[in-house]
């Protein structure tokens, strides 16, 4: 049901906002933890474990994301909290028989762990969608892009050195640990009322989809998606392979034996998104924040390229490098996973969309590309170690990612002068009859 106009209730705001984080930042405990484990000497199909583990969940998780382009775009409000625990229960049966099944045959039990958690993002954030506040809920639940992955990594890690848990027990512990909050979270996301008037006028409303929904609003926005599909491809492929192998990364530069290092380092990156990505709520006019959203996209690029060059040159030592990186990379990923396509929905007057299939086109590119590159490393660069790798990939990264932003903004301001001409004849012409 909508609710009329009413002032915001910013506490209640920032209360749903943690609702979502908790609800997402939970999904982390079954998606992350088994990344800490290390697996060393053990080899199957021609992969080292860990890697092919890694490819088996991220297959999986991609198999959704291009799943959830139909069943999230047509999903309607109706037992959205079943769905939710539903799917995180599937993930833990995956996470348990692989605890069971003998190694290396296990391995397909991250497949069956990362099918189902592809679907959790749509669900938690149709609840956030379509309002003035959006922004503020969005930036709130996207911090557990980062925060979450590292506390459920801390968890993980003390299991295994305080409490000397295997690494093939670890991940469904970690799950269980987080089931509790888990429905507590859940339970008070589910609580949120609907968007008001105001926000259905300012942001337009957002409807379940069917097929012809979905391709005309593709047409409308097609070259432009491609463009922001490819960029975000990139960001997918990089982020996916920090987090993945952040372990790797804090034992090239010594700090394997310390648990709480994945927390502490990514505080000051969660603050700063956090800060950036809230501020995008007070520009209200759709396209002034569709320019700005692209801007924190590019500085976000360019901090991935300086700071890896600055820790190279030896200007930052290497716990600084990789606050740096995460911060640079967040702040050009976020704004692909709500923002961008929350302002281009009213921008260019797609009827009938919501975000959920917007995002869930550019994930499932994201997470195919993320794949082909764990492929490629492990089947023609093996001899290259992961950090030697993602401090390479840093500048690849940074440097297309400047050039397809910048074209992106071009083309981005030419598509909103012709609908804008477009849209001033057809109100000529009705007001001349």
């Amino acid at each position: 049901m909508t609710r009329s106009t009413s002032k915001p209730d910013y506490l209640f705001i920032i209360g749903m906002g943690l609702a979502a984080f908790a609800t997402y930042s939970c999904m982390y405990a079954y998606r992350k933890s088994f990344s800490v484990g290390v697996f060393d000497g053990i080899y199957y199909l021609g992969l080292d474990f860990k890697s092919l583990l890694i490819i088996a969940q991220a297959l999986g998780y991609m198999t959704s994301k291009f799943v959830g382009i139909k069943f999230i775009s047509e999903m309607k409000k109706d037992n959205r909290p079943m769905m939710i625990l539903g799917l995180i229960g599937i993930s833990e049966l995956g996470l348990i028989l692989f605890a069971v099944i003998p190694q290396p045959y296990n391995f397909w039990c991250l497949f069956l762990n990362g099918l189902p958690l592809g679907m959790i993002w749509g669900i938690v954030f149709s609840y956030l969608e379509g309002r003035s506040t959006t922004e503020i809920l969005g930036a709130i639940l996207a911090t557990s892009f980062i925060l979450a992955s590292n506390i459920s990594k801390s968890v993980a890690q003390w299991l295994i050195i305080d409490l000397g848990v295997s690494e093939f027990q670890m991940p469904y512990i970690v799950g269980l640990l987080f089931t509790i909050p888990l429905l507590a979270a859940v339970f008070i996301l589910n609580r949120m009322p609907d968007p008001t008037d105001t926000d259905i006028a300012h942001r337009m409303a957002r409807k379940p989809m069917n097929g012809e929904d979905r391709k005309r609003n593709l047409q409308r926005i097609g070259i432009l998606m491609t463009m922001i599909v490819f960029s975000y491809i990139l960001l997918t492929i990089y982020r996916d392979l920090r987090s993945n192998y952040a372990s790797d990364v804090w034992l090239a530069l010594g700090f394997e034996k310390t648990p709480s290092i994945y927390v502490t380092t990514s505080l000051p990156s969660t603050l700063i998104v956090l800060v950036v990505m809230s501020l995008l709520f007070l520009i209200r006019n759709n396209v002034k924040a569709l320019y700005s959203i692209q801007l924190i996209i590019f500085s976000g690029y360019l901090v991935i390229g300086i700071s890896t060059l600055a820790f190279e040159l030896g200007f930052l030592p290497g716990a600084a490098w990789v606050i740096s990186v995460m911060t640079g990379v967040y702040l050009a990923y976020i704004p692909f996973n709500c923002f961008i396509f929350e302002r281009i929905i009213p921008v260019f007057k797609l009827s009938g969309a919501n975000i959920g299939f917007l995002m869930y086109i550019a994930d499932a590119f994201g997470y195919l590309g993320s794949v082909g590159t764990l492929l490629y490393k492990n089947l023609v660069t093996p001899e290259v170690n992961w950090f030697e790798f993602i401090k390479g990939s840093s500048y690849l990264v940074s440097s297309i990612g400047l050039v397809t932003t910048l074209i992106i903004m071009i083309y981005q301001r030419e598509k909103i002068r012709k609908l804008d001409k477009h849209t001033e004849k057809i109100e000529t012409q009705m007001n001349l009859a």
